[in-house]
């Protein structure tokens, strides 16, 4: 049996709330929260925890999914690479300038377009943009 999860775009304004949203659709019977990590979006859309068990079917439907787009967009993920910037520590530096670089070209990815790659990975989950 397939479950059918609708994700509220316009509650999208950036990384963080699209979290928000992803916590409280996938994770809302949990005791904890998932952070805002793409790592941990595929890890999650696994399954095994949360609302998905395993490899089951899943239909995501993702509403007012164009100002989704805007709002994970290139503003977006120009902080979320400065942020990683900021922690050379834990982030490999050269990497990180490089896709900054590339997003600045206009050549490289988004986070909303790192979203739906993630997404694409998982057959068992169906992409509906509303």
């Amino acid at each position: 049996m397939s479950k059918t999860l609708i994700l509220e775009g316009s509650r999208i304004h950036d990384i963080g709330s699209f979290y928000d949203q992803i916590n409280g659709l996938f994770m809302a019977d949990e005791s904890w929260q998932l952070g805002p990590s793409l790592d941990a979006l595929n890890d999650l859309l696994y399954g095994g925890f949360g609302v998905l068990q395993g490899n089951e079917p899943l239909t995501l439907i993702w509403r007012d999914i164009a100002q989704s787009r805007a709002a994970l967009g290139r503003d977006a993920t120009r902080r979320y690479y400065q942020d990683k910037l900021a922690q050379p520590q834990r982030y490999h530096q050269a990497r990180i300038r490089q896709e900054l670089a590339l997003l600045e070209r206009g050549e490289g990815l988004t986070y909303f377009d790192i979203i739906l790659e993630i997404i694409a990975d998982h057959p068992n989950i169906t992409l509906v943009p509303a």
